[in-house]
């Protein structure tokens, strides 16, 4: 049975150790799709860190946006995260309305397949508005994408300090 989840937050709230104990709680051989690119040693450690995490049991997958060439159907499928592809789209393609049609359709297309999806998202514009117009485009992409996403979701998990709270 298909269903799609959400669970959004701000960085370091625990999204990624809490989306990684749902997958395991539903299946144990869950999917990992990782949508990072890797850009300095920096973010090459952090994703180290969360590859050490997962065990042998998980089936990973680097894919930077065409998650829709995966098929995984009876499967569940965690990805990790929408602001990093939606941040591939961004730099690419360097125009929000062709980001949120490619992603939108991207989305829709993979969520179309029979498999139980966990997305994991920040919520990167709860703190002020930015005085640099680069980073507001991408607030507004990443709020439209997030609010995309959300209204598509059975399920909405909002964590603060590694505490989980449905929302919907």
């Amino acid at each position: 049975m298909k269903k799609i989840i959400l669970i959004t937050g701000g960085q370091r709230s625990g999204k990624s150790a809490f989306a990684e104990k749902m997958a395991l709680s539903l299946t144990d051989n869950p999917v990992y799709i990782a949508t990072a690119r890797i850009w300095d040693a920096d973010f090459a450690q952090r994703v180290k860190v969360h590859q050490e995490r997962r065990g042998p049991q998980w089936t990973n997958i680097e894919e930077e946006k065409e998650l829709a060439k995966h098929d995984v159907t009876g499967r569940v499928v965690l990805i990790d995260c929408c602001t990093l592809w939606a941040t591939n789209y961004f730099f690419d393609l360097q125009d929000i309305e062709l980001c949120k049609t490619a992603l939108k359709a991207e989305f829709d297309k993979f969520t179309a397949q029979n498999a139980t999806f966990i997305f994991v998202t920040n919520e990167i514009g709860l703190g002020g508005v930015s005085d640099n117009e680069l980073q507001r485009k991408f607030t507004d992409l990443q709020g439209w994408l997030n609010q995309y996403v959300a209204s598509n979701s059975d399920d909405v998990y909002l964590l603060i300090s590694g505490i989980s709270v449905k929302i919907k």
